[in-house]
């Protein structure tokens, strides 16, 4: 049974081959986890995506413990966002701020060019960069976007805001290699003497090192298509991450969003929501 010849042992060689291509395919065929969130307003059924691992299993966990249930979405702006997930918000008082409750810790950010700030978007929400420059998001708190829509022109701009966030971070990311120890360390003077010449040079010989990398970050036709026939939220792609999308329940956003609110916000009348996951 040990001596195979070699006719046999081909063929063991190509099903072994062919069982780790059919492994590789369902993995990457991994069914989409979906969530379904009722309000007065009604049910709204999102899928979170598998692309962004460490939120969708976060949220997971946390729907599951019952963490969102009788919590409000206690932040809405028209054409722009419903926002919810702080724990403050469960029997909150009628005038009460909210907005700074979590589960007590926070979750790295997850950005990925091919999941952008379209309506119906799922993203979490976050700290503001001056005390947050690493984006990581808020460990419960997230949102819905609602958006509107934007002209070719208007996209071109965000584009090239967008290239500008993310050259500065691919430009980090190359500097640090081990391979360019000597690079980091010419860089690092050159920041501490205020040497902007000497900072500018660096600057020129990594660029080429990280052109082809940038090309990912512009929109394809598809989002820019989305963004001017169905709308969403541009400014906001590389700066929150975003972790799934609505499939069900467009009226449901719209009629949140629509609803009366006080200065900050908050709905006048409480926005309550019940959150499972679907099996």
């Amino acid at each position: 049974m040990k001596n195979l010849s070699k006719y046999s042992m081909l063929s063991a060689l190509l099903v072994l081959v062919f069982g780790l291509l059919s492994f590789g395919h369902k993995q990457k065929e991994e069914p989409e986890t979906i969530i379904e969130i009722t309000t007065k307003f009604g049910v709204m059924k999102l899928k979170l995506y598998n692309e962004t691992p460490i939120h969708r299993d976060n949220f997971i966990k946390l729907t599951n413990e019952d963490f969102f249930d009788s919590l409000l979405f206690h932040r809405v702006i028209s054409n722009f966002m419903i926002q919810g997930g702080d724990p403050d918000s469960k029997n909150a008082p009628a005038g009460k701020i909210l907005g700074e409750g979590g589960p007590g810790y926070d979750v790295p950010a997850e950005f990925n060019s091919k999941l952008y700030h379209k309506k119906g978007a799922l993203a979490a929400a976050r700290e503001s960069d001056d005390i947050n420059p690493e984006k990581k998001s808020s460990g419960s708190q997230f949102y819905i976007v609602q958006g509107r829509k934007y002209d070719s022109a208007q996209l071109a701009n965000f584009e090239q805001r967008r290239l500008q966030q993310c050259t500065a971070l691919e430009f980090k990311k190359c500097i640090t290699l081990p391979e360019n120890k000597v690079l980091l360390e010419a860089y690092m003077t050159s920041i501490k003497n205020e040497d902007k010449t000497a900072t500018q040079e660096i600057v020129k010989e990594v660029m080429p090192m990280i052109s082809e990398n940038l090309e990912k970050y512009k929109y394809t036709p598809e989002q820019y298509a989305t963004y001017e026939t169905i709308g969403g939220t541009p400014h906001l792609d590389y700066d929150y991450t975003v972790f799934g999308e609505m499939i069900e329940g467009f009226d449901v956003l719209d009629s949140i969003a629509a609803v009366k609110k006080d200065k900050f916000d908050r709905p006048l009348e409480d926005v309550i929501m019940m959150v499972r996951v679907l099996d």
